[in-house]
């Protein structure tokens, strides 16, 4: 018991005191939406969170220990975020680059693992950016926050009504994604209505282990048109 204070007593305290200063430090570090937040913000926020909640609770250690670590932490996120902004080279050491999965309409498979990402995450990603068929798309970058920025081909740029003829509007649809890194989607076959062995015709090969040097292929049946992105050839 320090101080001869009571513990209940240094709860209170540390906790008011822990969140005053933990609020200081976030003004200080300035506002940013989650999205926006990078590796290196995510880490320091998180290893604040932590010292403020043991601080509060712990009644043992003297509480300027906690101050001092949380200082120190505050203060070396200000130096990356200073020199970040004077120096490319760092900031892309500790904050990362951005990384293009899709580069003129074709996915970058090698940027896709460097990322950790898989086929199905980057359709996901696309999809929350309003972007159903991958084949609109002519660049995708994946960003150090974690957010993709979606740049479209120049057909598929978002217009106003009144630039098109009301009448050749058509009703959107969804194309059906029959093969996602070298294995077949069956739900995708059936909802196309197609068998294995068209779609072994169609994309030119003989049996399931041609697959593996497939990436994505999707279908349009409306246009009966099959989209396919490839491996590089190191990866087949």
């Amino acid at each position: 018991m320090l101080f001869g204070i009571k513990p209940i007593f240094w709860v209170l305290i540390n906790a008011f005191v822990s969140f005053m200063y933990l609020f200081i430090i976030s003004k200080i570090l300035g506002k940013k939406q989650i999205a926006q937040l990078e590796f290196i913000d995510y880490a320091v926020g998180i290893s604040l969170g932590s010292i403020a909640a043991e601080m509060a609770t712990d009644t043992e250690t003297p509480f300027y220990y906690y101050l001092i670590s949380m200082t120190i932490f505050f203060a070396l996120a200000l130096l990356v975020a200073v020199f970040g902004r004077k120096n490319t080279f760092l900031k892309r050491l500790l904050k990362g680059k951005p990384s293009t999965l899709i580069y003129e309409g074709k996915i970058q498979y090698d940027e896709l693992k460097k990322c950790n990402i898989d086929v199905n995450d980057l359709l996901s990603m696309l999809r929350e950016k309003d972007y159903f068929d991958i084949n609109d798309v002519a660049y995708a970058i994946f960003e150090p926050s974690g957010e993709l920025s979606v740049l479209p081909k120049g057909n598929q740029k978002p217009v106003v009504l009144e630039d098109v003829n009301r009448d050749a509007i058509e009703q959107a649809s969804l194309c059906n994604v029959l093969v996602v890194d070298g294995v077949i989607s069956e739900s995708g076959l059936n909802e196309a209505n197609q068998s294995e062995q068209w779609l072994f015709k169609r994309l030119g090969i003989n049996n399931r282990e041609d697959l593996k040097k497939i990436i994505l292929a999707t279908y349009d049946d409306k246009k009966d048109e099959l989209n396919v992105h490839y491996k590089p050839d190191k990866e087949r």
